[in-house]
């Protein structure tokens, strides 16, 4: 499903040329779920967002549902994740405008589909909103803001869903039902889920953990919890 070939990121600096990630190697399979831990600065959210095809890489390639991401243009890597992935980001990404039903059927009818209303309202149902689908975000607390972003991301039945941070602006009570949400709506709609975290419980919860220091990988094993499944 997802693939990176010798990744390499580097940017220029006042300093000179700074590289985050150097020579990245991974693959991840359909229906994986897989956690990016590393300290601050070791290049997580780098890697997320190159998977993901909203950055380009300095060099090395990147596989994403079949497809070699450099390849592409700016407007074909935005069909390819308007077809195949969701978003879930730390600080939810809600369009201020918007209702939370509005901002779950957005994705939806960008698609073209008439039954838009409809699935966002299911979906705000099963993530336990069906009474708050028409109050804007600054009308929500955190973490049904988060709700939220987790329902839109699983509206367009996106078959990989990158998050980053999906708990960080919340408190531990709130981002640990957040959490048992998120991996639940990934088991029913068997996605591909890759996420970026600091929260050692919640990576324990993946399939696997890649961890990277100073912009290497330097483990890529299966949980504990994986393990005794």
């Amino acid at each position: 499903m997802i693939e990176t070939r010798n990744l390499v990121k580097a940017v220029d600096t006042s300093e000179g040329v700074l590289t985050i990630l150097k020579g990245i190697n991974i693959r991840i399979e359909a229906g994986e779920s897989v956690a990016i831990v590393g300290a601050s600065g070791s290049g997580k959210s780098t890697l997320l967002g190159l998977m993901a095809g909203l950055d380009g890489a300095s060099s090395g390639e990147i596989i994403l549902d079949e497809h070699v991401l450099s390849e592409l243009d700016e407007e074909q890597r935005a069909i390819l994740r308007g077809q195949v992935v969701g978003f879930v980001f730390q600080s939810f990404q809600l369009l201020p405008s918007l209702t939370a039903l509005e901002n779950v059927m957005l994705p939806i009818e960008l698609k073209g589909d008439p039954q838009a209303r409809e699935k966002a309202s299911n979906l705000l149902d099963r993530v336990g909103l069906a009474e708050r689908w028409h109050h804007y975000p600054n009308q929500l607390s955190g973490g049904e803001q988060q709700r939220v972003a987790i329902a839109r991301a699983f509206a367009t039945e996106a078959r990989v869903l990158f998050a980053d941070e999906p708990t960080g602006n919340l408190d531990t009570a709130t981002g640990s039902k957040v959490v048992d949400l998120l991996f639940e709506l990934n088991r029913e709609f068997s996605t591909t889920l890759i996420l970026v975290t600091h929260d050692e419980r919640l990576a324990a919860r993946c399939d696997r953990q890649v961890r990277l220091v100073a912009g290497e990988v330097v483990d890529a094993e299966q949980t504990e919890e994986a393990v005794s499944a």
